[in-house]
């Protein structure tokens, strides 16, 4: 292990130790460091991408919207080789929650999220990508 000396505002400080609190971290060293490690996987998984990863693709969306549910539904039969699971939650009468876990490359993850997430009726969603090397 080496040792490095950084300097930190007051105001990131406390944002540092509310966040270590937070998640569990039992110092402020094992809190940076997964905060590097975090930004450094997502800064490799976006340079390349053909890196294997596997992802969790989450969105809300209005199933009364003309059509999606069937649009979803044929964009993910279009990439069920990178489907592993899926969990579909009814939020209330008119929102759903779904949930993808999803393994492949990288770039062909977020082609598939982008395809989602830009459907007309997808309130919010997020694709995390986790490098499995």
């Amino acid at each position: 292990m080496h040792r490095v000396t950084i300097t930190i505002d007051d105001a990131l400080m406390a944002q540092l130790d509310a966040y270590m609190a937070a998640h569990g971290h039992s110092n402020r060293s094992e809190a940076v460091r997964g905060l590097v490690r975090d930004t450094l996987d997502r800064e490799r998984l976006a340079a390349d991408a053909s890196g294997t990863c596997i992802g969790t693709l989450s969105y809300v969306y209005n199933h009364e919207e003309r059509e999606l549910a069937k649009r979803l539904t044929q964009t993910g039969h279009a990439h069920h080789a990178l489907t592993v699971s899926t969990l579909h939650v009814h939020l209330d009468h008119d929102r759903c929650l779904e949930v993808a876990v999803l393994k492949g490359e990288a770039g062909d993850l977020q082609h598939y999220a982008d395809h989602v997430l830009t459907e007309r009726g997808v309130f919010s969603g997020e694709l995390h990508l986790v490098p499995t090397a």
